[in-house]
């Protein structure tokens, strides 16, 4: 079975690792709500940090770029049931549920959901199509079973009625402030311009206006900048951070590195800080 493993395509996911901890880049489209079974789940978005533990709950904001880091417990596992509330289908049981949206939300893109005996059995109900690999859930079922949640949840918090009936394309968000606080992200410039509620086209002439230059070029000096100032001052290694700043592959990272700075990130590294603090007080 591969991870994460679709009980139904493009809704209900299980996700899971045996002794091995994973970060990577998501971007989330959709309203996405998650039970950690087993193990730890750890979010940094630009605004927020959160974490969860097994037998915890979270519900995920769309249109958001973030870090997740899985972590399996000691000696075991990290098991997490996921279920993305799609736009389409949330129109569809505001529809038939004759649900309106209400005023306007004002909490947290991301919170942890209380803890609730509703909940935790909802999901148990799903947890052997997870873990069986000959249990099917017809479209229908799975269908029902969202909308069950969905139910649930407002149950248990009312208030999330505005956030998750809200389909309202995303405004024009302040360009350059967005991109300062998310530029580390290694996503494509097309989902820079969705997140910032603008076209590609107009995403592009945006940014040349605010910053001068092209967003890829501006992207690569952005990250490169924020390198040379952890490694020259922090003295992290560039093994533990050319991940973090958006970079593929430590080859890449390396070679533009010193492409930039005529130096190469290890050359850097073996620099004493006090050089380092002499050669910035005397800059002109």
């Amino acid at each position: 079975m591969e991870s994460p493993a679709e009980i139904l395509p493009g809704v209900i996911f299980y996700s899971y690792l045996s002794r091995e901890r994973k970060q990577k880049v998501c971007f989330w489209n959709h309203h996405t709500l998650i039970l950690q079974a087993s193990g730890k789940f750890f979010l940094e978005t630009s605004a927020q940090s959160i974490s969860m533990s097994g037998g915890e709950m979270m519900l995920i904001g769309k249109n958001q770029l973030g870090t997740l880091t899985k972590t399996p417990v000691q000696e075991g596992n990290y098991e997490t049931i996921v279920i993305s509330l799609q736009e389409d289908l949330m129109r569809r049981i505001a529809l038939e549920e004759k649900i309106e949206s209400g005023g306007k939300y004002v909490g947290p893109p991301n919170l942890l959901i209380p803890v609730n005996e509703f909940l935790q059995g909802y999901f148990q109900s799903i947890v052997p199509y997870a873990r069986s690999s000959g249990a099917t859930m017809t479209d229908e079922m799975g269908i029902l079973k969202v909308k069950e949640g969905v139910k649930l949840l407002l149950l248990a918090l009312p208030a999330l009625r505005s956030y998750l009936f809200d389909f309202a394309e995303p405004h024009k968000i302040d360009l350059e402030k967005f991109m300062l606080n998310n530029f580390q992200f290694n996503v494509p410039v097309e989902k820079f311009a969705q997140l910032t509620g603008r076209s590609l086209a107009g995403f592009k002439r945006d940014f040349q206006k605010t910053f001068g230059v092209p967003p890829r070029q501006w992207l690569l000096g952005r990250r490169l900048e924020a390198a040379k100032f952890l490694i020259e001052n922090k003295r992290q290694k560039p093994s533990m951070i050319y991940l973090d700043l958006g970079f593929e592959s430590l080859s890449h990272f390396s070679h533009s590195f010193k492409k930039k700075f005529g130096k190469a990130p290890t050359e850097v590294m073996q620099i004493p800080v006090e050089k380092i603090m002499f050669v910035s007080r005397n800059e002109p």
